[in-house]
């Protein structure tokens, strides 16, 4: 049966209509999803926290970079798969789609493979390459040995939720997110209060949940009728559009991953301080990763929207798409961030009862919450440059500022100013402030040689 946007397709087609309202339609949905992902994690913190200990809580939020480092990785991959799938539906080209598809998720499950064994393989040193305090470490190796044993879900629900995304349908991922995040939570209390399994009933709770998400996800993909159908005998890699899907994704992917390592070495330096502050700064992290969940909706938005609009030639709308989504984005941040700056000691609370660790958090939020507002415009921009097709001048510009400018940060003002939690929390915002200069410059020069071409 020959495929194609039916009457009841759920893919949005973005190459007409107002702007605005296909930005938020597409990333409100997009954004709740994403926030009920972050639970996962999330809810493991609040629970050891408040149910286990201070240490389990250190380990579970210090644990999230080393994860981050893999599963960006992959996100790369999902970003140039999304890109491509989006040219290829905004240029009607139904073919090549459905190739596309294909090859997406026959790599997506040699991933599952690839990464299982490198992140159980890697636990040990890279806790030791942080410094993990030795009250700590046992319960950071027990978390994150059994979450890479387990990772695949979470890695098949990303890319068959990218897909969905690249043909503008955001409501069915969120729905199983909604579903499995409550399924989370319940599993993690049943774990850890009923069964009490520890910080490794929290690891449990979350594998399970994810890999459920992971077989709805699957199911959709393979019994949908439209465009963007999973056919398993049509299943293979083909090489012409692997390189496509690298040449966008890769850069992401290696710009994700030396981010996440270089933030590591920031870990390393909050670790020096000892667990309290270790508590408060994976307190900070998980409230920051909610602040940061508007902008990286609408940076997905911005490019699905440009992907589409390239693909059908409309330039000037993609520019339009793209100064419309930072807009968006600015505003909602800001009164994201004001909250949390006003309610930061409530807020860090929700994690913890201990007095210390709560005052370390409320120190970092205090000190950073509002220079997020550089990272509306450096993540839109970012995704309105893939979508694009350009990949590798954010990479740079990301690298530069967020590992080299960080890090030299980082050793000269706790070598020659002072080493305090609070200069080193600020490495964050520094690294930020140099980004958003670079990358609107950047995007200027691209896009006034765009037009001129």
């Amino acid at each position: 049966m020959k495929r194609g946007i039916s009457r009841k397709s759920t893919a949005k087609d973005m190459t007409s209509g107002s702007i605005v309202k296909q930005v938020l339609m597409f990333s409100l949905p997009l954004m709740f999803g994403n926030i009920f992902q972050m639970l996962y994690n999330t809810v493991d913190v609040i629970v050891v926290g408040n149910f286990v200990s201070k240490q389990a809580l250190a380990a579970v939020g210090s644990t999230t970079m080393i994860v981050n480092m893999l599963v960006f990785f992959f996100n790369g991959f999902s970003v140039g798969a999304g890109v491509v799938i989006a040219n290829h539906f905004g240029a009607k080209n139904l073919k090549r789609l459905h190739a596309t598809v294909e090859t997406t998720m026959a790599m997506t499950f040699l991933f599952c493979i690839l990464f299982t064994i490198i992140g159980m393989a890697g636990v040990r040193p890279m806790l030791q390459l942080m410094a993990t305090p030795e009250d700590v470490m046992q319960d950071a190796i027990t978390y994150l040995s059994i979450y890479f044993a387990g990772i695949s879900g979470l890695l098949i629900y990303n890319m068959g939720s990218g897909i969905l995304r690249a043909v503008g349908d955001t409501n069915r991922p969120l729905f199983f997110l909604i579903l499995t995040s409550i399924l989370n939570i319940i599993l993690d209390l049943f774990f850890v209060l009923v069964v009490k399994a520890g910080i490794a009933g929290v690891a449990y709770a979350t594998i399970l949940s994810q890999m459920i998400s992971a077989v709805l996800t699957l199911i959709l993909l393979t019994r949908s009728k439209d465009i963007y159908r999973l056919t398993w005998h049509d299943l293979g890699i083909d090489r012409g559009i692997l390189g496509k899907i690298f040449s966008v994704g890769l850069p992401a992917g290696i710009q994700s991953v030396i981010t996440a390592f270089s933030n590591v070495f920031v870990q390393s330096y909050v670790n020096f301080f000892g667990s309290s502050v270790m508590a408060g700064w994976s307190c900070y992290n998980k409230l920051d990763s909610f602040i940061m969940l508007p902008m990286q909706s609408m940076a997905m938005a911005a490019t699905t929207f440009v992907g589409q609009n390239m693909g059908a030639g409309k330039e000037k709308r993609a520019h339009q798409g793209t100064l419309t989504t930072i807009g968006l984005s600015l505003l909602v941040t800001f009164f994201i961030a004001l909250g949390l700056f006003v309610f930061a000691e409530p807020a860090v609370r929700l994690f913890t009862s201990d007095a210390s660790v709560i005052e370390y958090g409320a120190l970092f939020l205090h000190a950073n919450v509002f220079f997020l507002m550089c990272n509306c415009v450096n993540h839109v921009l970012a995704g309105a440059l893939r979508g694009r097709g350009d990949a590798k001048g954010p990479m740079v510009i990301m690298l530069l500022c967020f590992v080299a400018v960080r890090q030299i940060y980082l050793f000269v003002v706790t070598r020659f100013v002072a080493n305090t939690p609070f200069l080193v929390g600020f490495g964050y915002p520094v690294g930020w402030m140099t980004c958003m200069l670079l990358e609107v410059l950047y995007y200027i020069f691209h896009w006034r040689t765009d037009r001129k071409e």
